[in-house]
């Protein structure tokens, strides 16, 4: 597999069985230099198995997969030499202190100074002088995000890197997710919190039962989906003008939302709807886009493909 220029991660029918139980099947997916990409999906749906391979820790059943053109299997001390990584079950040994760990991974990458991880622990609230057993979860996943930032390595591959933080740390985490994308750096991280994908991911690639259904740039994702509209009449339309608006192809959802105004979302084009309100008198209008999180349960409930 030749690299792409520009590309960080390329896979190529990437596939791990695991028997009867799912693994991933035919992933082909591209992440370029510099850019913030969210991988989602629920738990089972292959997530946290396309990261292990990418990180070399299992070796795939088909197919392929390169980090910066390096074989993730065969050449995997060449991609994690340049990756820092937060597993998402993320355990370390809990008699050492937050500060003991991270000099030891220190030693491993050959950074001498810590200047930049206590940095980043002050900014996430990290306690460095406690030992690991003592600390909650929140504050072991501060740990983990900080062993996987602190030697400014060019991509992290970052698994539900916000779970157990409080709102306002996961919003000091969003910010250093920019500050990695300004400075050239390339960011891959799994999320079940769409909200925080919407807001800083350039593309979205979603996963449904192995296979990967979606990827896309986050705001084309959600503008070729669906809309959900509002309409206030000018003068309420006979019963059978707004039976035939609801059973136009695409409109789901209708409901009378008091005299004059009705609701619903349209799947696909507009084209129909449009010419169906202009046969009457339309005080008002309102297209809302879909949240991020909507979009991921459309794919999820049949609805993915831009029906």
């Amino acid at each position: 597999m030749r690299r792409e220029m520009g590309a960080v991660i390329e896979t190529s029918g990437l596939a791990k069985s695991y028997g009867k139980s799912r693994g991933i099947r035919g992933v082909d997916l591209t992440v370029r230099e510099g850019e913030v990409f969210g991988f989602l999906g629920p738990n089972g749906a292959g997530k946290t198995t396309t990261i292990r391979l990418l990180m070399g820790f299992l070796r795939p059943s088909g197919g392929s997969a390169r980090v910066f053109g390096f074989d993730v299997w065969r050449q995997s001390v060449e991609v994690r030499s340049r990756v820092g990584n937060l597993p998402g079950e993320f355990a370390l040994e809990d008699r050492l202190t937050g500060e003991e760990l991270l000099r030891f991974f220190a030693r491993l990458r050959g950074v001498g100074d810590l200047s930049h991880a206590r940095e980043l622990a002050e900014r996430l609230g990290a306690e460095l002088g406690r030992p690991m057993r003592r600390l909650s979860r929140g504050n072991k996943q501060k740990i983990g995000l900080i062993q996987a930032m602190f030697h400014r390595p060019p991509l992290l591959i970052l698994d539900e890197p916000t779970g157990g933080l409080d709102p306002l740390v996961q919003e000091e985490f969003l910010g250093m997710v920019r500050e990695v994308k300004e400075e050239g750096r390339t960011v891959f991280f799994s999320s079940h919190n769409l909200a925080e994908v919407e807001r800083v991911c350039d593309r979205v690639g979603i996963i449904r039962e192995g296979e990967l259904v979606a990827v896309e740039p986050t705001d084309a994702l959600i503008d070729k989906s669906f809309r959900h509209v509002r309409v206030a009449f000018g003068e309420e339309p006979p019963e059978k003008e707004l039976r035939r608006l609801a059973g136009l192809p695409g409109v789901e959802n209708f409901r009378s939302e008091g005299p004059g105004r009705v609701s619903f979302t349209v799947y696909g084009g507009f084209d129909a709807v449009i010419k169906q309100l202009a046969r009457h008198t339309v005080a008002g209008v309102d297209f809302e886009r879909p949240s991020l999180e909507e979009v991921f349960l459309a794919y999820y409930g049949g609805k993915g493909d831009g029906r």
